[in-house]
């Protein structure tokens, strides 16, 4: 128990320095604006071609470990959605923002940290491939179903080539791919380039987890929505649950492919949830309380399952 606490604390600590400072400080919310483009611009896509660029090409390509992945994610996507539709009567709208809050977890600011922290650099291919994959489907789902329940009104042609160009453009994406093609035709940046990559990859996990902090202290919990009953138990329990499941049954993966996996779909909800609500004008501050209360709760929940894993309590196959 005490190699998980020291594992978590410096990680989860890191947000709550974030959060603290931001609390003393009293720095406008656009302070924050800068680091945070570092973070997703700069720092994030060179962890992400450092690690996927020294990473064999088979390994890269295994469209069944996605695919698997996506489908646990998707499932509870899909029971959030039919729990908020039919049992609470929500609207479309509301519910895709619930449901985003229940399946879209912290894979970009907390997912790589965490993951290489826990199981080393072998982790950030399932990382890279979980995040770049889950991501793309995320930012096609929210528009799709925004556009079903009549909270956009741009052409649907405009509606896809807005989507087209997140997903192409987006700094964590083009690093991969870049990373992929560095990867198979087997090219070494130079000494110079090569350190300065690993400096600001260096950099990626600490800022991130140092700005979630800061956010989340921006964000104060206002109210607590009654739907936030069923969220944050499906999202920080029933979703790595569901991820266990459909990868033990879907293939032999490598074990730690599993576990990392199963970590990131342990997080909490990411704040690209409240975001997406913001733009559309809908569950915002609930989105806000979700992302504050999961996090909060996730320092239990992902201790547990890390103890959980280092203990041999979790065997990397459900079904041997």
């Amino acid at each position: 128990m005490a190699e998980i606490t020291g594992l978590v604390l410096p990680f989860f600590g890191l947000i709550l320095v974030g959060y603290v400072v931001a609390k003393l400080m009293h720095q406008p919310a656009e302070a924050i604006g800068w680091l945070n483009i570092f973070i997703i611009y700069v720092a994030l896509p060179s962890l992400f071609f450092k690690l996927v660029s020294k990473t064999p090409v088979e390994q890269l390509t295994r469209i069944d470990f996605i695919a698997a992945s996506i489908a646990a994610t998707y499932g509870i996507f899909i029971l959030v959605f039919l729990i908020g539709r039919f049992l609470r009567g929500n609207s479309i709208a509301d519910c895709t923002i619930q449901s985003l809050a229940g399946a879209y977890g912290n894979i970009g600011y907390m997912g790589p940290g965490l993951a290489l922290l826990a199981f080393g650099e072998k982790a950030a291919v399932p990382v890279a491939l979980v995040f770049c994959f889950e991501n793309a489907v995320h930012f096609s789902v929210a528009p799709a179903m925004m556009a079903i329940a009549g909270g956009d009104d741009r052409p649907r042609g405009r509606v896809a080539l807005d989507v087209a160009k997140k997903i192409a453009y987006h700094p964590f994406i083009v690093s991969t791919a870049i990373g992929f093609i560095a990867a198979a035709l087997h090219v070494v940046p130079p000494v110079p380039v090569q350190r300065l990559i690993d400096y600001l990859a260096q950099a990626a996990a600490p800022c991130a987890l140092f700005a979630m902090g800061v956010t989340l202290a921006l964000r104060p919990l206002k109210r607590v929505p009654a739907e936030l009953a069923y969220i944050v138990p499906i999202k920080l329990l029933l979703h790595p649950l569901v991820a266990y499941v459909v990868l033990s049954a879907a293939g032999n993966f490598d074990p730690l492919w599993v576990y990392t996996a199963v970590l990131l779909a342990a997080l909490p909800t990411a704040t690209n949830v409240f975001v997406i609500g913001q733009q559309y004008g809908v569950w915002q501050e609930r989105a806000s309380a979700t992302i504050l209360i999961t996090t909060v709760l996730s320092v239990l929940t992902v201790s547990a399952l890390l103890y959980a894993i280092t203990s041999g309590l979790l065997p990397p196959d459900l079904f041997p």
